[in-house]
């Protein structure tokens, strides 16, 4: 048998097998790409998760409920001020416990996210040469400012500890900026980790953060008497909602905008 014949037999098969090996460490490291993670390959451990429709639908009936309700003085307005009474008996403001249970109201600070998703979205813009984090990002803030503070200056509700009356033209409390701001932005931070697919321990420390953040942030606020109860929960659903307005938008402007720039075809509608 000719040599070649053989040779030429051989090789595709030979070709076959390199070219799957480097396909197979090129798809291991590309999944593997993540702050502090460079041998791991990990996947989605987590859906990114976007609320379903009805979630959104529920967010919204109960915003627009409540906000009725305490306009007309009602039921839940009651319900405040009882629990106020019992948290104003704490008086955790002059006590010891003051400064941890402000710290943990900070899970919700605008300032602390901020700082998480400035390291987040930095990171994930140089190394993966896409500005798409970021427009999520800044088109969440820009949704929650505009939101919230058309909520607060339009009921003009004041907070429990406030010395006058309930709803004042100087008041601000509703609905709590701080839970709101912990839905959303722990939210679209837990989005960007799964979506790129980064560590599977980030992927969940974050997804603890979208759920128990909140949680744990509006309890403290109220604990402190800086918020109504009624607050906090308008406030969750105010940031469940715009959750998923940017999940919309992104579907339908943003990452069609990003694929644009990349020079790669949208996605079908």
């Amino acid at each position: 048998m000719d040599p070649r014949e053989v040779t030429g037999r051989s090789r595709p098969r030979y070709r076959e097998r390199v070219t799957s090996g480097v396909v197979r460490r090129q798809a291991g490291a590309s999944a593997g790409d993540g702050p502090g993670d460079a041998t791991a390959v990990p996947a989605r451990v987590l859906t990114p998760g976007r609320p379903p429709w009805w979630l959104v639908l529920g967010a919204l009936v109960v915003t627009l409920g409540i906000t009725v309700d305490l306009l007309s003085r009602g039921l839940l307005e009651r319900l405040d001020l009882q629990v106020s009474e019992v948290v104003s008996s704490w008086d955790l403001r002059e006590s010891p416990a003051y400064w941890p249970v402000w710290a943990v109201t900070q899970i919700g600070g605008r300032g602390t996210i901020v700082v998480v998703l400035a390291v987040l979205v930095g990171w994930l813009c140089v190394r993966r040469r896409t500005l798409l984090p970021l427009v999520r990002v800044l088109t969440a803030l820009a949704l929650l400012t505009v939101v919230v503070y058309a909520f607060k200056f339009g009921t003009g509700r004041t907070a429990p500890a406030y010395p006058g009356s309930f709803f004042h033209r100087d008041g601000a409390s509703y609905p709590s900026g701080h839970v709101a701001n912990a839905v959303l932005m722990w939210g679209v931070a837990r989005w960007q980790a799964v979506e790129y697919r980064l560590g599977a321990r980030l992927q969940r420390v974050l997804w603890w953060l979208s759920v128990a953040g909140p949680v744990v942030t509006g309890i403290a606020m109220v604990s402190l008497d800086f918020h109504w109860v009624t607050d906090a929960v308008v406030g969750a659903a105010v940031g469940l909602l715009l959750l998923g307005v940017v999940h919309a938008l992104d579907a339908l402007v943003l990452s069609r905008w990003a694929s644009a720039r990349a020079g790669r075809p949208t996605a079908p509608s």
